[in-house]
C-alpha cells in the first residue's frame, strides 16, 4: 500500500506535459499556452502606456516549431543579436502575436496608437487594419499571424479579418514590438526571454 502510495505520489510530481503548460505573464497574470498546436511561446510581455505605466494588453509571441528548426536554426546557443530580431521580424515562416486586452480599449486609442508606432506607414492602410481590433475590452484577445508570403491574418475576439496581403505591412507590424526601435525596448527583450528553451 505504501508502495501505491509512493508511485501515485510521483506521478503528480512529474512535470506537465508542455502541451499543457502555461507561461504567466507576472504583472498582469495573464496567461499564454506554452505550446499552441505546431506554435511555441518564445515569450511574454506586457504593454504600458503614461508615465503611470497603464497596463493595457498582455503579449505573447509564437513561432512555428519548423522555424525554430530550420530558418532560426542558426542562431541556436547564441546570445540575441539583431540578427535573429531581423529573422523574427522578416522571416516567411508561420508566427503569431497575441494581445490579451487587460483594460477597455477605444477604436480612437488602437488606431492612435499603431499612428505612434508606424508613423512612415500609409495611414489609409493603418486605419483599415486597425478597424480589425474594433474596441477591445477587458479579457479580449486579438491574434495577428503570418502566414506564407508575408500575409497578415487577423482574429479579433474570435472573428477572422480579411487578411491583408503585404509583406512590408507585415513586417511593420511585428515590427513594432521586435523591430529596431520597438515601442517598448522590456516588450523586445520579453518576447524572446524563453528563446533559449526552444532553440536549444
Amino acid at each position: 500500500m505504501r508502495r501505491a502510495a509512493t508511485a501515485l505520489l510521483a506521478l503528480t510530481m512529474l512535470p506537465a506535459p508542455l502541451s499543457a503548460q502555461v507561461v504567466t505573464e507576472p504583472r498582469t497574470g495573464t496567461g499564454f499556452p506554452a505550446k499552441d498546436h505546431d506554435m511555441t511561446l518564445l515569450g511574454v510581455g506586457v504593454r504600458t502606456k503614461t508615465f503611470l505605466k497603464v497596463k493595457v494588453y498582455a503579449i505573447g509571441l509564437y513561432v512555428a516549431e519548423a522555424a525554430l528548426a530550420g530558418p532560426l536554426a542558426p542562431h541556436r546557443g547564441r546570445p540575441v543579436t539583431p540578427a535573429f530580431y531581423r529573422d523574427l521580424v522578416w522571416g516567411d515562416f508561420p508566427k503569431a502575436v497575441v494581445m490579451k486586452f487587460v483594460r477597455d480599449t477605444t477604436a480612437a486609442q488602437i488606431r492612435d496608437a499603431f499612428y505612434e508606432a508606424l508613423p512612415s506607414v500609409d495611414r489609409a492602410r493603418l486605419d483599415l487594419f486597425a478597424s480589425h481590433f474594433g474596441t477591445p475590452r477587458n479579457g479580449q484577445t486579438v491574434v495577428l499571424r503570418w502566414a506564407p508570403g508575408g500575409v497578415l491574418e487577423t482574429t479579433a475576439a474570435g472573428a477572422a479579418k480579411p487578411p491583408i496581403a503585404d509583406k512590408a505591412f507585415a513586417a511593420a507590424v511585428f515590427g513594432i514590438w521586435l523591430g529596431e526601435k520597438p515601442i517598448q525596448e522590456d516588450i523586445k527583450r520579453d518576447l524572446v526571454s524563453r528563446a533559449g528553451q526552444p532553440l536549444h
